[in-house]
């Protein structure tokens, strides 16, 4: 890649970037992320009844269909009930370590659409036993705090009702090494960024194929987004972008990691919620490996995907899922590298380029 092309992908990378994970969005109220979308494609971009958006992009053939996808929704919270005095007890929408959650700062959205800044508070740790101090402390026990005298003020001047939904409080912030980005989100609003600067790109590259270009909902909670995304869509194959977390940090085996930040785009074989298609992986593989593209493979033990939903889509649908390694995943500060970002829309572009019909229909030829 030429350093101006370098430069322009890159630029509209971070710009991508910022504008996706700093957007509110947890499983089932991704409208932010949606508008988003919506801005960034200007066309006409449908959506199916539970939320997840749509836009094709035409190639020469109309077949094979090419599912590219992403989900809009972030890990976050709903407000569960007001206390009396003011403080909201809340739940998780997604999965949280509740050590990563005590004494942060979230935003409450109301339904009116305003941000109430609130820091997660529970039992201060002078007030607590010696057994309890040893113990992660649950979200149950925790509460919001954003300022208020008691439950009226809660409702009446802040308006915030049971059921609104909380956001970390996480702005997008290069590091001193420009190149490593800060924000929260960034599972899966870097795959977001993606899906949109590829999407950007198809305009301008030949491909022999229609790609559905689509931005799923409620994959924190389920996939449920992705299972009805993938029977509307119809697809012959699926590629998924996903920030997928990053084990380079101490207490991981030294033979262990698979998803080292600056070690270049993942290609996930199999987590427990899916075993991708061999022959579609080794393809994007070979590819990776034919251009020169930074990548790295892996199997993971635990985790998952929209794959889930979308390989099992009614007769079957060969997927891979390309990842960005994410540190800190499922928390207020996540980190990722431009490089590995741009890594995976290199490949993306490569794989799309080459899946004519002949190619797909090749990934379940099962003739052993």
């Amino acid at each position: 890649m030429q350093t101006s092309e370098y430069e322009g992908r890159k630029k509209t990378a971070l710009r991508l970037l910022k504008s996706m994970a700093e957007a509110p969005g947890v499983s089932g109220y991704e409208a932010a992320v949606r508008r988003v979308f919506r801005r960034e494609l200007k066309g006409e971009a449908a959506t199916d009844k539970t939320g997840s958006v749509f836009i094709t992009k035409i190639g020469t053939n109309r077949t094979p269909r090419i599912m590219m996808a992403a989900h809009m929704d972030e890990v976050g919270f709903v407000v569960r009930s007001i206390t009396a005095g003011g403080l909201i007890r809340f739940m998780p929408l997604g999965s949280w370590w509740a050590h990563t959650v005590l004494a942060k700062r979230v935003k409450v959205i109301t339904r009116e659409g305003s941000e109430i800044l609130g820091v997660v508070g529970a039992k201060p740790p002078h007030f607590l036993a010696e057994a309890e101090r040893e113990r992660v402390m649950k979200i149950d026990e925790m509460y919001i705090d954003v300022g208020a005298a008691d439950s009226r003020e809660v409702e009446d001047r802040f308006g915030i009702r049971v059921g609104d939904v909380v956001v970390p409080d996480s702005s997008f912030t290069p590091m001193h090494n420009p190149d490593l980005l800060l924000c929260k989100a960034f599972d899966d609003r870097a795959g977001m960024a993606l899906l949109v600067q590829a999407a950007f790109m198809l305009e301008e590259t030949e491909h022999p194929n229609t790609v559905c270009v689509v931005g799923t909902v409620q994959e924190e909670v389920g996939t449920r987004g992705a299972q009805t995304a993938a029977f509307a869509v119809n697809p012959d194959a699926a590629v998924i972008f996903e920030g997928t977390p990053a084990d380079d940090v101490p207490g991981i085996g030294e033979d262990e990691p698979q998803g080292r930040l600056q070690g270049g785009v993942q290609v996930r074989l199999m987590d427990p919620s899916a075993i991708m298609n061999r022959k579609f992986a080794d393809f994007a593989i070979g590819l990776a490996q034919k251009h020169g593209i930074k990548h790295q493979v892996a199997v993971r033990k635990s985790g998952g995907t929209d794959a889930r939903a979308i390989h099992l889509s009614r007769e079957g649908v060969p997927v891979i899922v390309l990842g960005i390694p994410t540190r800190y995943a499922h928390t207020h500060n996540c980190i990722i590298h431009i490089d590995d970002y741009l890594s995976t829309l290199e490949l993306a572009m490569k794989i799309l380029e080459h899946l004519d019909g002949e190619l797909v229909r090749s990934f379940t030829a099962f003739d052993d």
